[in-house]
C-alpha cells in the first residue's frame, strides 16, 4: 500500500513589507487515488458525515470524471505529455462534513510508479471559493535525471492572499515522498524573495489508529486552517500591510 498519513510542520514567511512568520503542526493524508476505494476497510468512500471521508466533489474537475483520470487529463492539456502511472494525493480529507485546502498536491508518476512526472497544485482562496490548479512537470530534456525530485518555477496566476501582489513568480522543489515529505515554495517579485513557505512531514500508516489520533489531536481541521488564515490577516493588517485588491478575474 503506498497510501500514507503525514504529519509534522508548516512553516510560512513573509519577508517582504513588515516580516512575518509562523510555523505549526499539521496531518495530511496522502492517497493513493487507485486504493481509496479499500483504505481502512472502505470506510473513507461511504455516504455520511464520518470522521474522515472523501468525497470527489471536493477536489479537482467535473465529479462525474474520476479524480486519477480528471488529474492526468489536465497535465495532457497543460504540457502535452501522458502520465502513465498513479496518481497519489496528498490533503486534508473531509472532516465531521467539513472540508477546506489551501492548496492539494496530486503527485503524478511513471508507469514504474517511481518516478515523478508532474506534480499539480490545486489551490483554494478564502472567502471567494475559487480554485484554481497549477502544473508543474519534468522537463522532456530532465527525462534522464534525477527521477525522485521535481524542480521549476511559473508565473503566479491566481489571486490568493489579500496582502500579496499577482506580479510574482513562484519557484517550487517537491522531492518523491518516502518516510519523510518534504515540499518547498518561494514568491519571487522584481527577482527578490517575498514569501516561502516550507512542509516537513514524516509518514505514518494509514490505519484506523493512525486516523483516530490525528482526529483527536487535530480536531476539525480544515476549520482550524481557515481560522488561522483569517487571524494571520488580522495580524497583518494591525502590522500595517497594504491590501491588494482581488484582480477580478475568475479561476479557470
Amino acid at each position: 500500500m503506498r497510501s500514507a498519513i503525514y504529519e509534522g510542520t508548516v512553516r510560512h514567511r513573509r519577508v517582504a513589507e513588515h516580516e512575518h512568520a509562523f510555523t505549526y503542526k499539521v496531518a495530511m493524508q496522502y492517497v493513493d487515488l487507485d486504493e481509496v476505494d479499500v483504505l481502512v476497510g472502505g470506510r473513507l468512500t461511504k455516504p455520511g458525515l464520518g470522521v474522515t471521508r472523501f468525497r470527489r466533489s471536493d477536489f479537482y474537475g467535473d465529479p462525474s470524471v474520476p479524480l486519477a483520470d480528471a488529474v492526468r487529463g489536465l497535465v495532457r492539456q497543460r504540457t502535452g505529455r501522458s502520465v502513465e502511472g498513479p496518481v497519489r494525493l496528498l490533503t486534508h480529507l473531509r472532516s465531521l462534513g467539513h472540508c477546506f485546502n489551501p492548496v492539494s498536491f496530486y503527485y503524478c508518476f511513471a508507469a514504474d510508479g517511481e518516478r515523478l512526472e508532474a506534480l499539480v497544485a490545486e489551490v483554494t482562496n478564502t472567502p471567494w471559493g475559487e480554485r484554481h490548479a497549477y502544473v508543474l512537470a519534468r522537463p522532456a530534456a530532465a527525462d534522464d535525471g534525477d527521477k525522485t525530485v521535481l524542480s521549476g518555477s511559473f508565473a503566479k496566476e491566481f489571486h490568493v492572499s489579500p496582502f500579496m501582489g499577482m506580479d510574482q513568480r513562484y519557484t517550487w522543489k517537491v522531492p518523491v515522498p518516502g518516510d519523510s515529505l518534504f515540499v518547498h515554495l518561494e514568491s519571487n517579485e522584481a527577482a527578490e524573495r517575498v514569501f516561502d513557505a516550507t512542509l516537513q512531514l514524516d509518514r505514518k500508516p494509514f490505519d484506523r489508529k493512525t486516523l483516530r489520533r490525528i482526529a483527536l489531536r487535530y480536531p476539525a481541521a480544515s476549520r482550524r486552517m481557515l481560522l488561522l488564515i483569517y487571524v494571520h490577516a488580522l495580524v497583518l493588517r494591525l502590522k500595517g500591510v497594504k491590501v491588494k485588491p482581488h484582480p477580478g478575474v475568475a479561476a479557470p
